[in-house]
């Protein structure tokens, strides 16, 4: 079940509502093209406190927590999403798959878009054999929030897409990265396990399996949820009032071992770090669920989080730098407070980090939390 927008919060300020003061401005050359060598050998600029932070390279991690901390992962995989296809009249088409909406029915983003209309067949090449094709699909409907198309696939019942995508499909890199060498599993988490994504959960792009060795033996927990990115995550947002914004519905799963690691955690002291934005709408969407008491949770979140917001669960937050008016801008604002990170963009801008999916990282300490949180 869909989840409720976030209402309007006394604490929210007018400049807080405005899109346009969530813009900057960042050089080309400040967009990471291709992904650190190795994972967590990236910046990390740290905040530790309201008014104080650092710089250090992600391997620093198991000394930047505390023993008894907990990291939530997101350990969705990346599907390779994009198909490139053709009509029966042989006009090129290029597909970017969204979610199964029933099966071997998906939502799908469409180019170009005018061109397919209910009925239309497309028919896609194997990236092994370009001259052979034996995957089609049919547009049987559109989608007025997306603007995308649904896609039936012409398959036997017993077959799933899925299984044709590995021959058929690409990974789809975002469109900022324009000049990439990264090999498909760069763009996978090492911990990546459920199929479904259609863009990584960066933040989790700078952990290593040696990484995470370390920290287990620092005494620092993890614990997973699956957050299948969708159209939510990076669709732009366009209202100018951005309380008026209506995220898309992205579907979340937060089994109940992640809850019980949770709870368990908050009693001893122990704080709780979501690793990415996705890991944020999943906790948080799930205690939304609920009234704000979480618990475990499988179905689809709409949360969108912006200034005024009252945390939950999560405490703290390992983010890469997100693009300018972004929803994601937004939620990292409501944890520490939108000027501030802003002005924590332009230092970073001013000593060279590396922007967007491929770059470096920020750690947003709980001190730094400018939120009261409620108990679980």
């Amino acid at each position: 079940m869909d989840e409720p927008q976030t209402k309007p919060n006394p604490a929210i300020t007018d400049s807080d509502q405005s899109l346009d003061n969530y813009n900057y401005e960042l050089p080309s050359g400040s967009i990471a093209q291709n992904p650190a060598v190795p994972r967590d050998s990236s910046r990390l600029l740290v905040v530790n406190s309201p008014h104080q932070h650092s710089h250090h390279i992600f391997r620093e991690l198991p000394q930047l927590l505390q023993k008894g901390d907990l990291l939530v992962m997101n350990n969705t995989r990346v599907i390779p999403a994009r198909l490139y296809g053709y009509k029966t009249t042989g006009a090129p088409v290029e597909i970017l798959l969204l979610e199964e909406i029933e099966h071997n029915h998906w939502l799908a983003l469409v180019k170009p878009g005018k061109r397919l209309k209910i009925g239309v067949k497309i028919l896609f090449n194997s990236k092994e054999n370009p001259t052979h094709s034996n995957l089609s699909a049919t547009v049987v409907a559109t989608d007025e929030a997306t603007g995308g198309r649904i896609l039936q696939f012409d398959l036997p019942k017993e077959q799933s897409l899925i299984q044709y995508l590995e021959d058929y499909g690409h990974i789809p890199l975002p469109p900022y990265i324009t000049e990439s060498s990264a090999a498909p599993a760069q763009y996978q988490t090492v911990y990546a396990e459920q199929d479904g994504s259609v863009a990584a959960p960066t933040a989790g792009l700078h952990f290593t399996e040696e990484l995470l060795q370390k920290l287990a033996f620092a005494g620092i927990e993890t614990a997973f949820v699956t957050l299948n990115v969708g159209v939510g995550t990076f669709r732009p947002v366009e209202t100018q009032n951005v309380t008026e914004h209506k995220m898309h519905s992205e579907w979340v799963q937060v089994p109940a071992t992640t809850v019980e690691k949770i709870q368990q955690t908050k009693e001893r002291g122990g704080r709780i770090i979501a690793v990415g934005t996705t890991v944020v709408r999943s906790l948080e969407g799930a205690a939304a669920a609920f009234e704000g008491r979480l618990q475990p949770f499988c179905g689809k979140t709409n949360l969108f989080i912006y200034p005024g917001y009252q945390w939950r669960v999560v405490e703290g937050l390992i983010t890469n730098f997100h693009l300018p008016k972004s929803s994601l801008l937004m939620l990292v604002s409501a944890l520490i407070g939108r000027e501030r990170l802003l002005n924590l963009y332009q230092e970073a801008i001013a000593k060279d980090y590396r922007f967007y999916s491929f770059g470096d990282a920020m750690l947003i300490l709980p001190a730094a939390n400018i939120s009261l949180f409620s108990n679980l």
